[in-house]
């Protein structure tokens, strides 16, 4: 893996872990892909460091469950904002 690489992995999973981000949220700060995120998270952290991997992967899966709540209080803010228009 080059040195690079390594170092974006360990900076956006120190990242994810201080804020608890979704892949999103932090694809944004770092100006990369959610794809690059998730990869970097999923197959080449755990090549690592698997300890911060296993604490990365619970944090995203956190997320992805809570995600259909965020999504829910998202429409419901726009149509509340509608209405008072």
């Amino acid at each position: 893996m080059k040195e690079y690489i390594r170092k974006r992995v360990l900076d956006i999973c120190n990242h994810i872990l201080e804020t608890k981000h979704t892949v999103r949220q932090t694809a944004a700060v770092f100006g990369v892909s959610k794809s690059t995120v998730h990869k970097d998270m999923i197959e080449r952290l755990p090549e690592i460091n698997k300890r911060l991997a296993a604490k990365v992967k619970n944090i995203l899966e956190l997320n992805k469950a809570e995600r259909h709540i965020r999504g829910g209080e998202a429409t419901r803010k726009k149509y509340k904002e509608e209405k008072e228009d």
